[in-house]
């Protein structure tokens, strides 16, 4: 077939570029020995590095495992089911695919492959936004997905070279005898680089070029809206610059209990499809919505309070320093959600898993909210290590 030399020679010169050094958590969660896996995740989280990295550890020729982006020029002219069916009969045994959603028909196209090549691996990566329940082709029943948040704390110290150690899971931040402390090392000082964290560490793409990191996310934003909400089945296109105008109300309003009359009017949204922008946009991985828990987001109901996805969206959409309160909740939902479900509640900040009850706050903050309250619990900004009865922010970016 023309080209697919030149397709697989791209394949390996990216492999071969790819380093090892640092792997994304998902890295290891992933069952790559399944025939069929997908990846979910907003841009710039590091999708396409796990792709070539494992590419890269199954020490293969490209002939039997390559990588393929379907959003190369090659796929406007070329079958991407023909193209899979020549690396096959190559000798092909690994099939990776990125940016899927940016190729017609794609589900429908995977489908086939897998069901009429049993013998081939694939594995396909595609933007948070994408509902494979939804696709031309349902492939829920076949394809083991994934979902890829960017860095939490613990993975930006890992990647900074600074501190190598696992995750901790929530039930194990709470023992009363704190022994996740012990897992520290003693001179480690968990406030050094945390505000640094705050502003540029969420997105790995931070250690290529520091200084353009908020102009850089800001493209990312409008990338997101004018490009990749395109493949949205219930989003005109041509309202990007309304979801814009609407994120940026948002952003300079966060955390925000939502009046849909004046969201809309400050927005120019009509107030009957605010709730869908709202959707799009926390698909999109740009804002997250929080509701009381045990409600139905199904119905698109209005929710209870909308902050930004990670506290590295808060610096690169504003000049001032934003707000503290604002930042610590940002950053204990951003960590929290990776892995538990949150929900809104009258009684503190934060309910996690229908179960702990958590109230957010500096350390000179009466935290009387969550007082009697069942399983409660303080977090509190600004201190290294337990204080009394409350747990420090910075280590709920060890969950992932």
């Amino acid at each position: 077939m023309e080209n697919m030399e030149a397709l697989l020679q791209k394949s390996q010169s990216l492999v071969s570029q790819s380093r090892l050094d640092f792997k994304r958590y998902l890295y290891h969660q992933i069952k790559w020995n399944n025939r069929l896996i997908g990846i979910k995740g907003a841009r710039g989280t590091g999708k396409t590095t796990i792709l070539l990295q494992y590419l890269k550890a199954l020490n293969l020729k490209a002939t039997e495992a390559a990588y393929f982006t379907l959003d190369d020029l090659y796929f406007t002219t070329n079958s991407l089911v023909e193209t899979a069916e020549a690396f096959y009969r190559g000798g092909g045994k690994y099939l990776f695919l990125d940016e899927v959603h940016k190729y017609p028909s794609w589900s429908r196209h995977i489908k086939n492959l897998y069901d009429f090549y049993p013998d081939l691996k694939i594995v396909f990566t595609g933007s948070s936004i994408i509902d494979i329940a939804k696709e031309e082709a349902d492939l829920s029943r076949r394809a083991l997905m994934y979902d890829l948040h960017g860095l939490s704390y613990r993975e930006y110290l890992s990647l900074r070279g600074i501190l190598e150690i696992g995750p901790f899971g929530i039930d194990e931040l709470l023992e009363p005898e704190r022994g996740w402390q012990k897992m520290f090392p003693g001179d480690f000082r968990p406030l050094q680089y945390f505000s640094d964290y705050l502003k540029h560490g969420y997105y790995p793409f931070f250690a290529e070029d520091m200084d353009s990191l908020p102009d850089r996310i800001q493209q990312l934003i409008r990338t997101i809206v004018e490009y990749d909400m395109a493949e949205l089945h219930d989003f005109d296109i041509r309202n990007a610059r309304k979801m814009l105008q609407l994120f940026y109300v948002l952003a300079s309003n966060v955390p925000y209990k939502p009046n849909i009359t004046e969201l809309a009017k400050k927005s120019s949204v009509h107030r009957n499809t605010i709730t869908n922008y709202l959707s799009f946009l926390e698909e999109a991985r740009l804002i997250r919505q929080l509701y009381y828990s045990g409600i139905s987001i199904v119905a698109l109901q209005k929710p209870e309070k909308i902050y930004l996805n990670n506290t590295n969206l808060s610096y690169a959409l504003t000049n001032i320093e934003p707000n503290e309160g604002n930042l610590r909740e940002t950053f204990f939902a951003s960590q929290v959600a990776a892995r538990y479900n949150l929900n809104y509640t009258n009684t503190g900040d934060f309910m996690v898993n229908g179960k702990w009850t958590f109230e957010i706050g500096g350390k000179n903050k009466s935290l009387k909210q969550v007082n009697g309250v069942e399983n409660g619990h303080r977090v509190i900004d600004d201190v290294a290590f337990p204080v009394t009865d409350a747990l420090p922010l910075w280590v709920f970016g060890f969950l992932y």
